[in-house]
C-alpha cells in the first residue's frame, strides 16, 4: 500500500468502494496534496491545469462532508461555462453512486429556466452552475444557501476574466460565512490573490506544476513581424504538416474572427470560439471539433478552457500568450497521453519580454526557425474525415447511443466502424459518421426508425 492510495483517506467507506470500483487507486499529484487538508476542513487553493484530477479532490471532499438525510443544499460548485459545469456534476455522480439518494443539480445559463425551477421545488444536495444563473434563482427566492458547508470556486480565474466578480459578491453575501472555501486555479492571476484574502480563510496553498514531456511535445518558434507574415505562416504550417485537429489561439476575440474569416475563405475547415457565442452554437462548434469534423479550431484562452480533446495534433499560437503559465497551458493541450504532438508559436520584435520569461521557463534560448518552403502552399487544406447528423430525439424520447448505432448498422446501413462519436442530450442527439458515407448514414436514419419511430436528421454544416 502506497502513501498515493486512496485508501490511506480517512474517506467514508462507500466512497472508497466506488473508487475501487471506477478504477480510482493511486491519487494524482494535486490530489495527494490537497486532500488531507479539505478532509481536515481546512480551506484550500489548489492550482493546476485541465485534467489534474481536481475535480475529484474538491468532489470527493464535498462528498464525505455530506449528509444525505438532511435534504438541504449543503455543497455549491461554481464554474465559468455549462460545460464545465456538466462535466463537473457528471463526475461527482460517478464518485456518488455509492451513497443512495443523493441529488446533484446543474443550474446553468443557456438553457430553459422552467425545468430548473421545477427542480428546485424538489430539492437537492449539491448545486453545482455558472455564477449568473445562480445570483438569478437566487434573487427570485427559488434557492437557498444558508445550509452549504462547501464552496467551491472551479477555473476561478476564468469567472474573473468573464466578468463574474460582482455575481460572484453577490453570491458570497448568501452563503454562512463557517463554511469550507476550495478555489481551484489554473493560473493564479492578482485578482485570485484579492479574491483568496476577501473569502478564506487561512487557506492552504497547493500548486502543480504543468510539466510536459518535452519528447512528447516539439516546440518550433517563428518571428513574424507583421499580420501578413502570420497569416501566411499560419495557412503554410497547416497545409505543411496537415493536422486532423489544431487549436489556433489568439488573444482577442476581433483576431479570432478575422483569423477564422480568412482561413474559412481559403478552403480549410475552421470554427472560431469566443464569447460572444450563443450556447447552442458554442456546443455544437465543439462538438464538431471533439469528433473530427472540423479540422480548426481558432479560439481565445477563455473561450477553450476546459476543452477536453483528445488526440489534438497542434497548438499554434497566433500570439503569444500573455504570461508563461498560459503558455504551458495551451500547448499541453497537444502530446497528451504520451502521443506525440507539436507546438508552433509566432513572435514579433515587441515580445523580447515574453521569450525572456520564457526562456527562463525553459531553460534554453529561443531562436526563431525558418518556415518551410512555400511549396506547400500548393497542397489543399485537409478534408475532416468525419461529418456530423444531427437527430431531433434524445434522452427524453428514451434513445440511447446504443439504439442510434443500431439504426445505421441495420440493414443496407453503414458498418460499426464508420461511426464515429455519439452525444444524446437531453431533447436531441448528434452522431459523427465517415464523411464517405455521409449520405447513405443520412438516408437511412431519415428513412428508418429509431426505437419505432422516424425522427428528423439533417447534416450540420
Amino acid at each position: 500500500m502506497t502513501t498515493q492510495s486512496f485508501s490511506n483517506l480517512p474517506l467514508k467507506a462507500e466512497l472508497l468502494s466506488t473508487l475501487t470500483d471506477i478504477g480510482y487507486t493511486e491519487m494524482t499529484p494535486i490530489q495527494a496534496q490537497s486532500l488531507p487538508a479539505i478532509l481536515e476542513g481546512k480551506d484550500v487553493i489548489g492550482q493546476g491545469k485541465t485534467g489534474s484530477g481536481k475535480t475529484a479532490a474538491f468532489g470527493l471532499g464535498l462528498l464525505n462532508r455530506l449528509n444525505v438525510k438532511r435534504f438541504r443544499v449543503q455543497s455549491l460548485v461554481l464554474c465559468p461555462t455549462r460545460e464545465l459545469a456538466d462535466q463537473v456534476a457528471i463526475e461527482l455522480r460517478k464518485l456518488a453512486r455509492g451513497i443512495h439518494n443523493i441529488k446533484i443539480l446543474t443550474l446553468c445559463g443557456g438553457v430553459p429556466m422552467g425545468p430548473q425551477i421545477g427542480s428546485l421545488e424538489h430539492g437537492a444536495h449539491i448545486i453545482v452552475g455558472t455564477p449568473g444563473r445562480i445570483l438569478d434563482h437566487l434573487d427570485k427566492g427559488r434557492l437557498s444557501l444558508e445550509e452549504v458547508n462547501t464552496l467551491v470556486l472551479d477555473e476561478a480565474d476564468r469567472m474573473l476574466e468573464m466578468g463574474f466578480q460582482p455575481a460572484l459578491d453577490a453570491i458570497f453575501q448568501d452563503v454562512p460565512s463557517n463554511r469550507q472555501t476550495l478555489l481551484f486555479s489554473a493560473t493564479f492571476p492578482t485578482q485570485i490573490q484579492s479574491i483568496s484574502r476577501q473569502i478564506m480563510n487561512a487557506p492552504v496553498m497547493v500548486k502543480v506544476e504543468s510539466n510536459h514531456d518535452s519528447s512528447s511535445i516539439s516546440q518550433h518558434f517563428y518571428q513574424c513581424n507583421s499580420n501578413k507574415d502570420r497569416m501566411h505562416a499560419l495557412q503554410l504550417l497547416l497545409l505543411k504538416h496537415q493536422p486532423e485537429s489544431a487549436v489556433v489561439f489568439c488573444n482577442t476575440k476581433r483576431e479570432v474572427k478575422d483569423v477564422a474569416a480568412v482561413l474559412d475563405n481559403e478552403g480549410f475547415s475552421v470554427v472560431a470560439l469566443h464569447g460572444d457565442l450563443e450556447q447552442r452554437d458554442r456546443d455544437q462548434m465543439l462538438l464538431k471539433f471533439a469528433n473530427k469534423s472540423v479540422t480548426v479550431m481558432v479560439a481565445t484562452d477563455v473561450a477553450a478552457r476546459g476543452l477536453d480533446i483528445e488526440a489534438l495534433d497542434a497548438v499554434i499560437n497566433y500570439d503569444m500568450a500573455f504570461d508563461t503559465e498560459i503558455h504551458i497551458h495551451r500547448i499541453g493541450r497537444t502530446g497528451r497521453a504520451g502521443s506525440e504532438g507539436a507546438a508552433y508559436t509566432f513572435f514579433n520584435h515587441e515580445d523580447g519580454y515574453k521569450i525572456a520569461l520564457l526562456e527562463d521557463y525553459l531553460k534554453h534560448d529561443i531562436k526563431g526557425e525558418a518556415l518551410p518552403d512555400d511549396s506547400a502552399m500548393t497542397n489543399m487544406p485537409r478534408t475532416p474525415i468525419m461529418t456530423t447528423l444531427h437527430i431531433e430525439a434524445g434522452k427524453k424520447n428514451k434513445v440511447r447511443p446504443g439504439d442510434i448505432v443500431g439504426a445505421l448498422t441495420g440493414e443496407n446501413g453503414i458498418e460499426g466502424s464508420e461511426v464515429g462519436k455519439i452525444k444524446v442530450t437531453d431533447y436531441r442527439s448528434y452522431v459523427a459518421v465517415k464523411r464517405d458515407v455521409a449520405k447513405r448514414a443520412l438516408d437511412k436514419l431519415s428513412s428508418g426508425k429509431i426505437k419505432g419511430r422516424t425522427y428528423r436528421v439533417w447534416q450540420l454544416r
